[in-house]
């Protein structure tokens, strides 16, 4: 379904996509399914006038933390972490394009002619041209996850939001997963995620948008349909702002 211009709850996003639920029901990898899926929400959105910037976590494929536990050098360990990023972007950016949604991937560090080098300035400029944008690789640097490096381009990049499309439809007192009394915020704000410990993303990325007045937004991208339904005014999720 292609959507017209029409009024959307914002202009620009920064969407971060969990690179965990790429892999659907395999356990590893990319699922054909969901990366369809992600791409035909994001050509929709894109239809209805927003200008999109994507980053895509790796953990489908290998993630930093989890090699340092292994036994793995942790700076070489994340920096493999920042390749996964990689092949999950280039995945979606191939995605979209299959559908017709033009995309240019962007890599924090050198990596011509997989992707170009990374600037706000080129995000931009993809994005007001209709092309998606998804920026790779973090920050380029380690000891950084994917979430601090989505604050880091929403701020960069003049988003009015950050998304973070995960399986779960929003932030809750406890990990709804295990914890079946676990109840869910409509609204929160930075200072009550922190006191509360809720592991919503690090503490690095929500201090980052907290000091940059950032809001995020946390909504289930798994279920098709649910980024236009946001994006056009549904609560869906939940909202982190600084509160009143």
């Amino acid at each position: 379904m292609i959507f017209g211009f029409m009024d959307m709850r914002f202009k620009r996003i920064l969407l971060k996509l969990s690179g965990e639920s790429l892999m659907g029901h395999q356990g590893y990898g990319i699922d054909r399914e969901r990366l369809d899926s992600y791409a035909r929400q994001i050509r929709e959105a894109v239809a209805a006038g927003v200008e999109v910037c994507i980053v895509i976590g790796g953990g489908n494929i290998f993630r930093g933390l989890s090699g340092a536990a292994k036994g793995f050098d942790r700076v070489k360990g994340d920096q493999m972490g920042m390749l996964a990023t990689v092949i999950n972007s280039l995945a979606l950016s191939s995605a979209l394009e299959a559908q017709g949604q033009e995309a240019v991937v962007l890599t924090a560090i050198p990596m011509f002619p997989i992707g170009e080098p990374y600037s706000n300035r080129k995000a931009i400029e993809a994005m007001k041209s209709g092309k998606v944008a998804i920026i790779t690789c973090g920050t380029g640097n380690p000891y950084f996850t994917t979430d601090t490096g989505s604050a880091l381009r929403a701020i960069e990049t003049g988003a009015e939001v950050m998304l973070k499309g995960t399986r779960v439809d929003g932030i809750y007192t406890a990990d709804p997963e295990k914890d079946p009394k676990a109840e869910k915020f409509d609204e929160i704000t930075y200072d009550e995620i922190l006191s509360r410990n809720l592991r919503v993303m690090d503490i690095t990325a929500t201090a980052l948008c907290k000091e940059n007045n950032m809001p995020i937004y946390v909504f289930d991208m798994d279920t098709e349909g649910n980024l236009m339904k946001m994006l056009s005014g549904e609560n869906i999720g939940t909202y982190v702002t600084a509160g009143s």
